[in-house]
């Protein structure tokens, strides 16, 4: 997964959280845009909007943006400075057996992870499925255990990037039919008729999907919060084959030769580029 768009109405203060707290590196800025990541990568765009409205809670959009860290240690330290800097944003925290995951809100609604994944060789799969579940995470016992004396001072420098993206959408069954049957994705897991999670490669999951607070949600029009989920693909043929796949099932795509656009069935927008290109390459 590459860099999520959020659209957002405070830019300053939207930095603040994903920079003081989360610990994203400001990678550039100016009046109405920022881009924020780490060690140069983008991992998130904040687009200044102050026209748009928030969306309500019913509509489609975005559930959550999960940023993946590669220790424990490092997953403690952002979470702690979320807390320290941010106390009233934290909602929740799971084990999910495949990860360790801890949940808040930004300063404007939108949701956000923050987690670990377990190693791949300690994850249970059964004809296809990978087994996750929602068990109790102590987020203290969790901060007591992980957190360092350096990590207690500073959020840790970490490759901290985009793992998964969990979206709200109208139904399920629409919601497969265009990201595992169109798009490309393979079922990993589902929770009845209420969530799906996709992927590729052999991941838990890229990508969510969840009727919870949307179920029966329409298409989403102009709203702050999510502007676009982006996805990385290894070769040109692969994209090439995505486009001739959203052509022929009558998707309307925008395609630059290098980023290839489109709106699933809620006019989410996703934008595909090859693994390793920066926008506008």
């Amino acid at each position: 997964m590459g860099a999520v768009t959020l659209a957002v109405g405070d830019l300053d203060r939207m930095i603040d959280y994903y920079h003081r707290g989360v610990g994203l590196q400001v990678l550039s800025h100016d009046a109405s845009r920022a881009t924020l990541g780490r060690r140069g990568v983008p991992a998130l765009t904040l687009n200044y909007t102050p026209s748009l409205k928030h969306a309500p809670a019913h509509a489609a959009g975005l559930y959550h943006t999960a940023f993946l860290f590669p220790e424990q240690s490092e997953l403690a330290s952002s979470v702690y400075s979320v807390a320290r800097n941010f106390g009233t944003s934290f909602t929740g925290s799971s084990d999910h057996l495949v990860s360790k995951a801890l949940y808040f809100d930004d300063p404007e609604g939108n949701g956000v992870e923050l987690y670990w994944d377990r190693p791949r060789d300690e994850w249970q799969w059964h004809n296809g499925t990978v087994a996750m579940a929602t068990e109790f995470l102590d987020p203290t016992a969790f901060l007591s255990e992980n957190l360092t004396a350096a990590g207690s001072e500073t959020v840790a420098d970490t490759a901290a990037g985009v793992g998964h993206v969990h979206l709200k959408v109208g139904d399920i069954p629409t919601a497969e039919a265009f990201y595992v049957n169109t798009v490309g994705f393979e079922v990993t897991t589902r929770y009845g008729s209420q969530a799906l999670f996709v992927a590729a490669g052999g991941y838990h999951h890229h990508l969510g999907m969840n009727t919870w607070q949307s179920r029966g949600a329409g298409d989403r029009t102009p709203a702050l919060g999510l502007g676009e989920v982006s996805v990385r693909l290894g070769s040109a043929d692969e994209v090439g084959a995505l486009r001739e796949r959203l052509t022929s099932r009558g998707v309307t795509t925008r395609d630059d030769g290098a980023e290839l656009l489109f709106n699933d069935p809620w006019q989410n927008t996703v934008r595909v580029r090859l693994s390793g290109s920066r926008p506008g390459e």
